[in-house]
């Protein structure tokens, strides 16, 4: 029987330095704590910083806290110049704050608020962080994705910022789908430099204030059924730890759930759907990022082939 991976499977983290966005609660708190007490240099970077503080306190080992608002590239680029000031070097940026089924609402900067949140504020952090994981060896980036990634599965560049007409799901499918495209496409721009990686997880069905949001006829059936789908944010945030910290795990690999329709269980590789590894349409999203948010990489164009959808189904 293969052995299942949790906490106790990662290694020393000290010496490292990580960056967890949406820190102070669920999935991300979770992951943040795991980090520290193994021994990385964790910062907790989130909107509200007297709850990150809070929830600094109940961690053991180094770890504070940084403002930073996903919502406003101002504050995006505000944090990361703190960052720079404070570090010199960064080994994990773990991309884990996100918005779930909003309202129609749109950023500070006229983004749809999940599309402007999920994707587009970490794609400008990952770009202005990106010169102090270059140098490091072993550095990664991960990015939170999730199963809604299917919703829909497609990027609306006639209406990235629903506009036209809005769905809560298939806004949050849209986000979701372009944190997989992103990761993809910044995995072959990194691979001539053989330091940095970049992967991404999902967390399945968990337990977590991300739901908070969901469509009122959807709310009552779905608290009576989560004691069956859901898993406690702590077995939710295992895929993402084991995409930062196992030694075994590549570039351009997806880690989810090991259990029956990916919902649940410990984590082991996935795939994500066919549509996300359409590397033209990756393309064509990153450079629609860089135009929207302003923010361009320190790495070459990609080149080379598409990721294979079916190169990483088992493990």
């Amino acid at each position: 029987m293969r052995e299942q991976w949790t906490t106790k499977s990662m290694p020393d983290q000290r010496g490292r330095v990580a960056l967890v966005t949406g820190a102070n609660a669920g999935l991300g708190y979770e992951t943040a704590k795991a980090l520290a007490e193994r021994g990385a240099c964790v910062v907790l970077a989130v909107r509200d910083v007297e709850k990150g503080e809070q929830a600094a306190a109940r961690m053991t080992g180094d770890v504070t806290v940084q403002a930073l608002d996903l919502t406003s590239l101002d504050s995006v680029r505000t944090a990361a110049a703190a960052l720079r000031s404070r570090f010199d070097r960064l080994d994990l940026l773990i991309n884990n704050a996100g918005v779930m089924y909003t309202p129609k609402q749109i950023t500070r900067d006229g983004f749809e608020t999940q599309f402007g949140t999920n994707h587009l504020g970490h794609f400008a952090l990952t770009g202005l962080l990106l010169d102090l994981m270059l140098p490091v060896p072993g550095s990664r980036v991960v990015t939170v994705s999730s199963t809604g990634h299917r919703i829909r599965a497609a990027i609306h560049f006639d209406d990235l910022q629903w506009e036209r007409s809005y769905g809560r799901a298939a806004a949050y499918g849209q986000s979701k789908l372009a944190n997989l495209m992103f990761t993809y496409e910044l995995q072959r721009r990194l691979a001539a430099h053989g330091t940095t990686v970049a992967l991404a997880a999902h967390p399945g069905m968990s337990n977590t204030e991300l739901a908070r949001n969901t469509p009122a006829a959807l709310r009552l059936p779905l608290t009576w059924l989560a004691p069956l789908i859901t898993q406690t944010p702590a077995m939710g945030a295992l895929p993402t730890l084991r995409a930062a910290t196992d030694p075994a795990a590549l570039g351009g690999q997806y880690y989810g759930p090991g259990g029956r329709n990916e919902v649940k269980g410990h984590p082991r590789l996935v795939t994500s759907s066919p549509e996300s590894y359409e590397m033209a349409v990756q393309q064509r999203l990153w450079a629609a990022s860089e135009e929207l948010t302003g923010v361009t990489f320190p790495v070459a164009e990609s080149q080379g082939s598409p990721l294979a959808s079916g190169s990483a189904a088992t493990a």
